[in-house]
């Protein structure tokens, strides 16, 4: 299934969490999408719930399906607790840290500034948004790259650096310092669902 592409805003409120992170989508009109969604009620099946779960983190992430599972088999291979793997993978992927220091005001904003060879990992461009970063590396823009009007914007309107991540300001670069404990993570996500999903 290839990345979804249609309305934003219907999507938050068919799955009940803001994608953009601002909350905007939900303030208005909190229920469902559809000529009957403020009187929808919503009885779901086990099954139901655990789909619904997958389908908002992979729509938080803005990943396909296919990546969405190969990054879940990988979390599922490593020590520790499956669940809480995969959020640090998702949350070590390079699009969504230069959404979180700040370079890109969206996910989807940030997976196009990576795309388009802004971006530097360690000093050396990096234009693949699923590259997964380590704790230690250093992320910043390129130095022509530094001046644009979406960059700018982006850093004006930040809102507070995770505890994970460390900014320079003189160089304009950030720091992954480590992985991100499950409790530095949103918690309108219930991980073990998902678990639970890929292994019916």
């Amino acid at each position: 299934m290839a990345r979804y592409l249609g309305p934003k805003f219907k999507l938050s409120r068919r799955l009940g969490i803001s994608l953009s992170g601002t909350g905007k989508e939900l303030r208005k009109r909190p229920y469902p999408p559809g000529q009957h969604g403020p009187g929808q009620r919503r009885k779901l099946s086990g099954y139901g719930a655990q789909l619904l779960e997958k389908q908002k983190l992979r729509h938080l992430y803005g990943l396909s399906e296919r990546q969405f599972r190969n990054l879940f088999d990988k979390a599922s291979k490593m020590k520790g607790i499956v669940g809480e793997n995969f959020l640090q993978l998702l949350e070590s992927r390079l699009d969504n840290l230069v959404y979180r220091l700040g370079f890109a005001k969206t996910r989807a904003a940030a997976r196009q500034l990576v795309t388009h060879g802004h971006v530097t990992v360690n000093g050396r461009k990096v234009d693949i948004p699923s590259y997964l970063v380590s704790p230690g590396d250093v992320i910043g823009l390129r130095e022509r790259s530094r001046n644009l009007q979406v960059v700018k914007e982006a850093l004006e309107q930040r809102g507070r650096l995770p505890a994970y991540l460390e900014w320079n300001d003189q160089t304009m670069e950030g720091k992954y310092v480590r992985l991100p404990d499950r409790s530095e993570l949103t918690d309108q996500i219930d991980e073990k669902q998902v678990v639970e999903f890929y292994s019916r």
